[in-house]
This record gives structure tokens, C-alpha cells and sequence, in this order.
């Protein structure tokens, strides 16, 4: 999309700053120009003669409305410098803020902030939609470390999982995270999770999966507990065969489908 304006003046210079003006571009986009009639002077400075026409335009960003309502926002936090880019990749928007030395507060508490401004740019930009589209808001690369610190937190949980055979109930987490947590649990032989609660109480359980029991995977913890008082070992369920389970790597993604409609429908990371 491409927003113009046209200018006349005595003088090709005149011309163009008089479009500039009637264009009204912000300070951070490139203003282009063309020149549409040099003009011609009067005869004698009396007869004839015409006025000189410059073309000025720029590209504008086809998620320039949401682009103005997150500078709204941000302005409204007392932010003013502010640099938005916006793009298109594979069904989803990433928009990629700049704001200084205001980051930690755009971010917010582990990324409240931010996932709150998502979330109403994700309304603002589906409103009236021909198909949804998701967003990805980031802020320098917020989101890159922190899918790294969700990894690992998966990875040490898990490991506390398999080595007490205990279940281990994480921190209230936005879809996204939960996601990433499920995602990391998944590469993780002998750990399960699911989640559990509602609204923004909902949360990741690690759990030890069923063929870790069975294996006394923790310690041996699971074959002293199914000892019997003679020294043999009874089963939990009464010598029923258990259901095989699928190795992580080939167990179905998680999801958290009760609260996904707050936040939009997330695709895991490639």
C-alpha cells in the first residue's frame, strides 16, 4: 500500500517540499519523490508560464493500523521512542518493537506486558478478517531467550521427575509457554505432561511416564514399592497388562486447548 500527496510550487524544490508537507510522513519511513512538471516561467514575469508538480509517496506498512495502535499504547506508557517493522511469515505477523532503554518495561513482569499488547494487536488485526491470522509481538530478542530459560526449566524439572518419581506442578504460564514446556517434555524419555487449571491459573505437570514406573526408572523406588509382605512383587493394577506406550519422540503434541481461544492459536517453533 502506497500513501501519496502532490505539490505544486514556482519551483521544483517548492513543489516538493509543499507535497512533504501535505503528506505528513512519519519521521522513521523513506519519502520518495517524482517529479511530474518541471513548470515553465512567465514570459516577461507576466504571460504564460506554469506551476511545477512533485509526486511524494511512501510504503505503507499493510498492518499500519496495528502499528499505530501499539505506538498509541506505548506513548500512552510514556514511551515515546518507539520503531515498529512488520511482516508476513507463514501465516503469522511478527512485528519486531524497538524501544530503547524502555524494553524491561514493555516487556513486564515475565512478559505480561507484552503478551497483554499482543494480544489486543491480534484483535485489532483480525477484526473484519478474511482469515485469522496469528502475532508474534517481540522486543529485542526477548522471545528467543526466554523459550530458551522455558527449556531449560522443562529439562531440570524432568530430571527431578525421574529421579524421585514425583510429580512436578510448574508456574502459571501463558498458551505459548506451555507449549514450549510440553515441546521440550516431549524430547525427554521416561517424562509426560499435561496441564491443568483454568484462565491464568493454568499450569504444566511434569509426570514420570508409566514404562519409567514399571522400569523402577527412580532409584528402584517403584519395585520396593510394589513389594507384597512375602518378598514377591504385586502390580499396582492387579497383574493387568498395561497399554505400551509410544516413545517420546513419537508421542502427539500437547495442547491447552481450555485457554487457547484467550490467546490465539499457537504453532510450536520449528
Amino acid at each position: 500500500m502506497i500513501k501519496e500527496a502532490i505539490g505544486t510550487g514556482s519551483t521544483v524544490e517548492e513543489a516538493f517540499e509543499n507535497a512533504k508537507a501535505l503528506l505528513n510522513a512519519p519521521d522513521e519511513v523513506t519519502v520518495e519523490h517524482e517529479i511530474i512538471d518541471e513548470g515553465k516561467k512567465k514570459t516577461l514575469g507576466l504571460f504564460g508560464g506554469s506551476p511545477a508538480k512533485v509526486r511524494v509517496f511512501y510504503n505503507v506498512s499493510k498492518y499500519a493500523a496495528a502499528e499505530e495502535y501499539i505506538t498509541s499504547i506505548l506513548h500512552a506508557m510514556g514511551i515515546a521512542d518507539v520503531k515498529i517493522e512488520s511482516e508476513e511469515v507463514d501465516g503469522t505477523v511478527q512485528i519486531q518493537l524497538d524501544c530503547g532503554n524502555d524494553q524491561g518495561t514493555v516487556i513486564g513482569r515475565r512478559g505480561e506486558t507484552l503478551d497483554a499488547i499482543q494480544y489486543l494487536t491480534r484483535l485489532i488485526i483480525n477484526k473484519n478478517a478474511d482469515s485469522y491470522m496469528r502475532v508474534s509481538i517481540n522486543v529485542g530478542s526477548y522471545r528467543e531467550k526466554r523459550e530458551e530459560t522455558l527449556k531449560e526449566l522443562a529439562k531440570k524439572n524432568a530430571e527431578k521427575v525421574k529421579k524421585y518419581g514425583r510429580n512436578v506442578s510448574l508456574d502459571p504460564m501463558n498458551p505459548y509457554e506451555r507449549r514450549v514446556i510440553h515441546t521440550a517434555v516431549q524430547e525427554i524419555e521416561g517424562v509426560d505432561s499435561h496441564s491443568v487449571g483454568s484462565d491464568d491459573e493454568r499450569r504444566v505437570v511434569i509426570t514420570p511416564t508409566d514404562e519409567y514406573r514399571q522400569s523402577g526408572g527412580y532409584n528402584g523406588r517403584s519395585d520396593r514399592a510394589g513389594r507384597g509382605k512375602g518378598g514377591f512383587n504385586k502390580s499396582r493394577d492387579g497383574g493387568r497388562a498395561k497399554k505400551p506406550q509410544p516413545p517420546a519422540s513419537n508421542r502427539p503434541p500437547r495442547s491447552d486447548n481450555a485457554s487457547a481461544a484467550r490467546y490465539g492459536k499457537i504453532e510450536p517453533k520449528n
